[in-house]
């Protein structure tokens, strides 16, 4: 089968989406299968071997210059190319090119918008780079941020056009008003140009059906999954207590939480030796917000057991992830991949996780940790005291951690999952029964 796959950069931020985007990419090539991955905004970063393509398409510095000036939307291909380039692009990530919902309503709405917005010369320039490509069997969009891309695409290339609905609601919640109300209508109008909708979740499935006007009908699950290699069970250590956390650093994710739970914790532990471990890319504009999480631990005395060990590659995080007892990253929105649970559960490691969003079909599936109350820190303090203090318990939940995950959520089973609905959509073909909502 040929596949062209979609990607979205994150501005040079390790993202669950781009990792997924690109496992799949890797484990289909594995199996025989031509896949373009292609980036748009900017270039991926992943942990594992990225075999994106070089190019980037709608470059997150041209959609920018042209989103804000006239002049850019007629300037010459050749001009285009300097600031085109992935090294140009990756120096300017993070700081010209921001991922940041509220900073990027206007530039929403003219991806949105698509051939009829601002950006028509970015669309015409896709158009003309597709032409040159192998003509593929089916198109993925990797959010429906992008669903302006499946007209265009689907009408050059009469084939299925698919779209992965993975978390982007949380970005189009992230919008100041007028933009989000917009952005939304201007999904909903164009659910008709996509043949197939592919959720990396029950719970997306169904909040996606809701949220976006898509018939559930039209979506099909795909679960996460990830490339176990090197996820060896961890090693079994007497003595310190080890929580972990294992995520971006800001608010939605819940570090405070785990914190303030991490405090009352400690006061039912008495002298036992305990940490409470962070890893994670550290949001811009959010170092006063891990200053005040270090600020709750020194007030209890408890600043000496935190350590926060910034971004890790893959060596890293498999090392991080072995030397804990415990994973909990209590977001306090209803989370729709959990990426993170996949990690650490591969490793063998239990979790303690609020009970919302797609966490509790992780968590129910796999067997491998507690569910508590949501954005109660006591409730959370309390699951992560029982598998400190029910050591056989904990075991267990390990066991089911480290095999459950096996058994659900390699990136060998989304493949299969994700190759039946390829097939299903090409059976089927791009009839006008695609169009209609």
């Amino acid at each position: 089968m040929k596949i062209l796959s979609v990607t979205a950069g994150a501005a040079g931020m390790y993202c669950g989406s781009c990792s997924r985007d690109n496992a799949l990419a890797v484990e289909l090539l594995a199996r025989g299968h031509e896949v373009t991955l292609v980036p748009v905004y900017t270039p991926t970063r992943t942990d594992e071997p990225n075999v994106s393509r070089h190019r980037v398409l709608f470059g997150g510095i041209s959609v920018y210059l042209q989103q804000h000036a006239a002049l850019f939307r007629k300037t010459p291909r050749f001009l285009d190319r300097l600031w085109d380039a992935p090294s140009v692009i990756q120096a300017f990530a993070g700081r010209a090119v921001s991922n940041d919902p509220r900073l990027l309503g206007s530039l929403t709405i003219s991806m949105l918008r698509g051939e009829q917005g601002v950006l028509r010369k970015e669309f015409d320039k896709l158009l003309d780079w597709i032409r040159e490509e192998p003509l593929p069997d089916v198109i993925n969009l990797p959010n429906s941020l992008l669903i302006a891309l499946a007209a265009p695409l689907r009408r050059a290339l009469k084939k299925p056009v698919c779209c992965t609905l993975q978390g982007e609601e949380l970005f189009l919640n992230g919008l100041v008003p007028p933009y989000r109300d917009l952005a939304i209508d201007l999904i909903r109008q164009q659910v008709k140009d996509v043949d197939q909708f592919i959720a990396v979740s029950e719970y997306a499935a169904a909040f996606m059906s809701r949220f976006l006007n898509i018939p559930g009908a039209r979506i099909a699950v795909v679960p996460l999954g990830i490339n176990i290699t090197g996820y060896e069970p961890r090693e079994r250590r007497d003595g310190g207590f080890s929580v972990g956390y294992f995520a971006r650093i800001s608010p939605d994710k819940g570090l405070h939480l785990l914190a303030d739970a991490y405090v009352r914790f400690r006061r039912r532990t008495g002298n036992a030796g305990a940490r409470l471990e962070a890893a994670g890319f550290l949001m811009k504009g959010c170092e006063p917000y891990l200053r005040d999480v270090n600020r709750t631990l020194d007030k209890a005395g408890l600043a000496s057991e935190f350590t926060f060990h910034g971004t890790v590659d893959r060596a890293g995080k498999l090392a991080f992830l072995g030397g804990l007892d415990v994973l909990s990253v209590p977001a306090t929105y209803d989370e729709p991949k959990g990426m993170f649970l996949l990690e650490a559960m591969a490793r063998g490691v239990p979790v303690v996780q609020p009970r919302r969003g797609a966490f509790i079909e992780i968590v129910e599936k796999t067997g491998g940790g507690l569910l508590v109350d949501p954005e109660n820190p006591a409730a959370l303090a309390e699951g992560l005291h029982a598998i400190w203090r029910e050591r056989r318990m904990a075991e267990t939940l390990s066991q089911r951690a480290f095999q459950g995950m096996r058994d659900h959520y390699t990136v060998a089973h989304s493949a299969d999952r994700l190759l039946a609905v390829y097939g299903d959509v090409l059976n089927r073909g791009t009839s006008p029964s695609a169009s209609v909502a």
